[in-house]
């Protein structure tokens, strides 16, 4: 059973957004890199590879269903954070947009009864839960900590010690 056109537009617009989340990481990987925060620096790398990964998932799923991928050009990020609160209070509308996303492409599969694709997505819903959670999380401890260096160099090396799953 083939992609509708539809769906494979779609589909190949949220690889297209995943490798923006992608590449929107990588910024603020560096940026905090470049402040010398290198565990919120590894955090962000390793949060990049996640999405990277969710792009490819998609990629691979697009090819399964004997449609074509169309890869868009990636949007440059803007780095334009001032503290590491406004970094991850970035990343977690990041993926709250994201989120909006996936639910949108699973109602589009199930308007068109693509249950396979449906079944596909339903991994991302799981998944965009844990990403918004943790994300939230994030700022919410980094609301707490403030402008604390002590409690900032704390959360620094605690999300450093974040490894790749």
């Amino acid at each position: 059973m083939r992609l509708s056109a539809a769906m494979q537009k779609s589909l190949n617009e949220q690889v297209g957004k995943e490798f923006n989340a992608w590449y929107l990481y990588l910024a603020m990987s560096a940026w905090f890199g470049e402040r010398n925060f290198e565990g919120f620096a590894k955090w962000m790398r390793i949060q990049a590879g996640e999405e990277q990964g969710h792009a490819f998932r998609i990629y691979d799923y697009i090819l399964d269903r004997d449609a074509t991928l169309q890869l868009a050009a990636v949007d440059k990020p803007k780095p334009i954070w001032k503290t590491p609160l406004e970094v991850f209070d970035a990343a977690a509308k990041h993926e709250a947009a994201v989120s909006a996303g996936i639910k949108a492409l699973y109602e589009q599969a199930g308007k068109e009864k693509d249950y396979p694709t449906q079944v596909m997505l339903q991994w991302f819903l799981t998944e965009q839960v844990e990403e918004e959670r943790t994300s939230t999380a994030i700022v919410e401890r980094l609301r707490l900590v403030g402008d604390s260096p002590a409690g900032l160099l704390f959360l620094d090396r605690e999300l450093g010690e974040r490894t790749r799953e």
